[in-house]
């Protein structure tokens, strides 16, 4: 069984950065697409971006550009560095991980995730 646990998650204001991280444990998710999805309030479920271990996936076009996912497989760890925040980024931040040959980017596809960390991006 595999644990992921967020960290990072704050409150940050407009044009701000934070760093979440995505600590695995269980199993190594080497092979492993991480990915990481957000939540809003009354919104569902939405893909920001995801990374295998040869290199990034394409991101959501609502964060190209601003975010950068990254992952550390020695540490079985992924991150996701978020610059130029503005408050339509707030949301909870989810990390997942699912077997390649997955639909990456659909949250159903994923098996493993994490409790959520909250980032509220203040105007």
């Amino acid at each position: 069984q595999v644990q992921l646990v967020e960290s990072g998650g704050g409150l940050v204001q407009a044009g701000g950065s934070l760093r979440l991280s995505c600590a695995a444990s269980g199993r190594t998710l080497r092979g492993y697409v991480m990915g990481w999805f957000r939540q809003a309030p009354e919104k569902e479920r939405e893909f920001v971006a995801a990374v295998i271990d040869s290199g990034t996936l394409p991101y959501a076009d609502s964060v190209k550009g601003r975010f950068t996912i990254s992952r550390d497989n020695a540490k079985n760890t992924a991150y996701l560095q978020m610059n130029s925040l503005n408050p339509e980024d707030t949301a909870v931040y989810y990390c997942a991980a699912t077997p390649l040959g997955r639909t990456w980017y659909k949250s159903q596809d994923y098996d493993y995730w994490g409790q959520g960390t909250q980032v509220t991006v203040s105007s």
